[in-house]
């Protein structure tokens, strides 16, 4: 016998003024999150530019996975470097 409870999908909201009031107001704790998509926000301004060579099958692997992971390949790219440089810096 199971006694978990049911619990209620998150509405959709059709400005981010009616899901914060709805936030901020309802108990979260009666809605189930488990269709939610994660989502990365970035914060800091990209005010550099990069421009790199590279074979076009590493590019065209680059832009599928980065499709798989329902990004922008330039984003990607950023991202591979940005937790490349996290590993490199644990190891130091």
């Amino acid at each position: 016998m199971s006694n978990s409870v049911s619990k209620t999908p998150i509405p959709q909201f059709d400005t981010d003024e009616a899901a914060q009031r709805f936030v901020a107001e309802a108990d979260l704790t009666c809605f189930d999150p488990s269709g939610g998509t994660v989502v990365q926000y970035e914060f800091q301004p990209k005010n550099a530019d990069v421009h790199l060579r590279m074979p076009k099958p590493l590019l065209d692997a680059v832009k599928a996975e980065a499709g798989r992971a329902g990004m922008p390949y330039q984003r990607f790219i950023r991202q591979t470097r940005e937790a490349a440089l996290e590993t490199a810096k644990r190891r130091a």
